[in-house]
């Protein structure tokens, strides 16, 4: 983009360059998957990666003589697509199981939002996760921005259907039991709510019930400490380093890059703990409701900074600066635009100030490759990369995916030293 050339660091995500309506919430998803030979020196640049051997025609499980790496990006609700992938590339059968034998399949995060089925998505992965050993396969299911947003209570990507797919019948009965708590709540801190900053909370039952659709409530739940889906997510590693290969979501930016890769994990575990405490104690304290948005919370806990520095009561130091450590959470690594779920910035490399930075992030981790999803790539893309001041170019791969959706596509963006990869997405 920009006219610039772009630095090859595997970008595995699959987006839309218009209105994302047009793209991955249609029901009807078809679409050609195709594959050219390449070098086994490095990877295949696109939505999925294989070593050692050219994908199967079929979908036969990969041979044991020749175990692979399998890389997906992100996926965010789409089923369908998500299954098709798994059955091209071997990995499943007809019934959903592993089928993949000794490939181990990596997965970059962003399982969910947008599309319409993020529960089944995980189901999925969650399955696979625990059949794929039993065969010596393997599935690292990574964590995304967006199952971050979700553990956090950042809803702005979580849509009516996604919400209407935790509902029950007893989910009406939830959230009008909700609205009754909610209301009683505002009535007991109108102090409080005069120290908004902005008005984020509703303020009629007709407001509140429309940000709180059916399932809502169930939805929150689930994505909780306890939640089934909330467990499972807050296993999950930032990144993984399989042989020389760096896999996670956004990238590592050179800010980050002086953090091992362990310690970087820890960390996010860290403040995914430190959150999950701050709002167990908020909610303990009837501060805030369990299934306030992450906005909502913000806000409150602002207002109530506010009203405490204000009044005349003696100050206490240590709950204030609780409030001021989790109103600082955009600082947190697991949430900072140059942390690793969520940096862009590989796509804004040029070629003069990429190649030192690109040179110091591989050696600093000895690594020889990152596989990253997140960012959407231009519809013809050619990567070169320069390695200690030469330059290595070889057609290594294209497209493999095509959709029959305005605007889709699958794209791939991988950081090789000595290879550049040219490929082209293609639009039906």
């Amino acid at each position: 983009m920009h006219g610039q050339q772009r630095w090859p660091i595997c970008t595995l995500s699959k987006q839309t360059q218009d209105n994302p309506a047009n793209c991955w919430y249609k029901r009807r998803r078809m679409y050609r998957l195709s594959v050219r030979v390449f070098q086994p020196a490095c990877f295949l640049a696109v939505s999925l990666l294989a070593l050692a051997y050219p994908p199967h025609a079929g979908a036969a499980t990969p041979p044991d003589s020749a175990p692979s790496l399998i890389a997906i990006g992100d996926v965010h609700g789409d089923y369908n697509d998500f299954v098709a992938i798994l059955q091209r590339t071997g990995l499943i059968d007809e019934q959903h199981h592993w089928a993949g034998g000794k490939t181990t399949l990596v997965q970059t995060g962003d399982l969910i939002d947008r599309g319409p089925q993020p529960r089944e998505v995980m189901d999925l992965m969650i399955s696979l996760e625990q059949e794929a050993p039993k065969s010596g396969g393997r599935v690292v299911a990574l964590m995304g921005n967006h199952e971050m947003m979700n553990l956090m209570g950042d809803l702005r990507y979580v849509t009516p259907e996604n919400y209407a797919s935790f509902s029950d019948g007893e989910s009406e009965k939830r959230r009008k039991a909700a609205y009754q708590e909610y209301a009683g709540w505002r009535k007991g801190h109108s102090q409080l709510l005069a120290e908004l900053e902005q008005p984020v909370l509703a303020v009629t039952e007709e407001e509140w019930m429309t940000r709180h659709p059916l399932g809502f409530i169930e939805q929150r739940e689930a994505f909780s400490p306890n939640g089934v889906y909330g467990k499972w997510l807050r296993q999950r590693f930032a990144l993984a380093k399989i042989g020389g290969v760096i896999f996670l979501h956004g990238g590592i930016s050179p800010k980050v890059a002086s953090m091992k890769l362990d310690d970087i994990n820890a960390h996010i575990h860290s403040e995914i703990k430190d959150f999950d405490d701050s709002k167990q104690s908020f909610v303990a304290e009837k501060l805030i409701l369990p299934f306030f948005t992450l906005q909502e919370t913000v806000a409150v806990v602002r207002a109530e900074l506010i009203a405490e520095r204000k009044s005349h009561v003696s100050t206490n130091e240590l709950r204030q600066a609780k409030l001021e450590r989790f109103l600082a959470l955009g600082t947190w690594v697991s949430v900072r635009e140059d942390g690793p779920l969520w940096f862009r910035g590989y796509d804004q490399w040029g070629e003069g100030d990429g190649a030192p930075q690109v040179e110091k992030i591989l050696a600093a981790y000895h690594a020889t490759n990152i596989v990253v999803g997140h960012t959407v790539q231009t519809p013809v893309q050619h990567i070169s990369i320069a390695a200690n001041k030469r330059r290595a170019e070889q057609n290594s791969g294209e497209t493999l995916l095509r959709t029959g959706q305005d605007g889709c596509r699958f794209d791939a963006f991988l950081l090789c030293r000595r290879i550049t990869h040219r490929y082209a997405p293609a639009l039906a």
